[in-house]
């Protein structure tokens, strides 16, 4: 972890070191430096900060804590990513109106229990644009919507909503500053090719990061339960991982090193406490059992393989009216 801690950080922050320095003259090159601060970026969010939020980073809250910020020097936010992703994606998961990451504009839809629009049966085409937007969205505006948001909803405090608001606001001001400002300053390269070449950055990392989670979630195989009358879910919370949940690519080591172990994401959910290094082997142990007692395990052989059912699921929950309650995609 501290081995691919230095080399993601160095991935995102050397490129733009070079670009603050000044010296280049190439638009080629700019952009091959934004880009691969882009997979830098990326880099961090899947394999370091993810853990280090999760609290499975190190033994020490402390190490945890400060590797967290990580989000936060690539232009997002620790505190907001927490209550998002910890507490309402990994309690509530693919459970329409309560799993922040099926939550969409009204133009997608990753729900068969989302309202259906005419534009949705295109959104299998349309979607890659606004995955490669979606990190910009979120260093921009997201952050302070989902503010509002957890305010009314009660996980930030009235009391701090200021303090925090102020911070979000600080490390925003921090992150534009040595990504966009000052390589507009410094460099002779036109302003406009600067913004371009930070649109690319962002690009590659909206599209890789939305890939890798999406394929776990939004798949013809994945369940989305709707709660009864009483507001509960029909399978204990173990079993609800298991069905909403997939995994992909299990043999390729290198990809699943780059990206966090992320292509592992049934053994994440239902040990999200643990570092993402063990995953391989806790999968052998995580399928037998689940064979054991035959409940779902759902894995893709090749990660493009999951991210061509994942088009299939979109395009399907393009043209498929309101899913009646529990309803299972097949």
């Amino acid at each position: 972890m501290v081995t691919k801690t230095i080399f993601m950080l160095s991935l995102f922050f050397v490129p733009l070191v070079i670009v603050n320095i000044g010296f280049i003259t190439s638009p080629w090159v700019l952009f091959l430096m934004y880009i691969l601060s882009g997979l830098g970026m990326a880099g961090i969010g899947m394999g370091v900060m993810h853990d280090a939020i999760h609290g499975s980073y190190s033994k020490s809250r402390k190490v945890n804590k400060y590797l967290g910020y990580t989000l936060n020097l690539i232009g997002a936010n620790a505190t907001i990513w927490k209550i998002q992703h910890n507490v309402l994606h990994h309690t509530y998961t693919n459970i329409d109106e309560a799993d922040d990451d099926i939550s969409a504009p009204f133009f997608l839809r990753f729900s068969p229990h989302a309202k259906k629009y005419w534009l949705h049966k295109f959104q299998f085409i349309y979607i890659w644009f606004f995955y490669g937007l979606s990190t910009i969205s979120w260093v921009t505006s997201k952050d302070f919507i989902k503010m509002r948001q957890y305010r009314k909803m009660g996980f930030i405090k009235q009391e701090e909503f200021k303090k925090e608001m102020l911070q979000v606001i600080g490390w925003k001001l921090l992150y534009y500053s040595y990504t966009l400002i000052l390589p507009v300053f410094m460099l002779s390269i036109s302003p406009w090719l600067v913004v371009l070449a930070f649109i690319a950055m962002h690009f590659v990392t909206g599209i890789a990061i939305s890939l890798v989670f999406q394929t776990a979630h939004v798949m013809p195989t994945s369940e989305f339960p709707v709660p009864d009358e009483n507001g509960l879910i029909a399978n204990d919370w173990a079993i609800h991982q298991l069905a909403t949940t997939s995994n992909f690519s299990p043999r390729s080591r290198v990809f699943s090193w780059f990206i966090g172990g992320l292509n592992y994401q049934v053994e994440h959910h239902l040990l999200p406490n643990i570092c993402h290094v063990h995953y391989r082997k806790l999968s052998r142990i995580v399928a037998e059992t689940a064979k054991e007692y035959g409940v779902p395990y759902h894995i893709k052989k090749t990660f493009v393989a999951a991210v061509w059912d994942h088009i299939k699921m979109l395009y399907q929950l393009g043209r498929m009216e309101l899913a009646p309650v529990k309803q299972r995609i097949k």
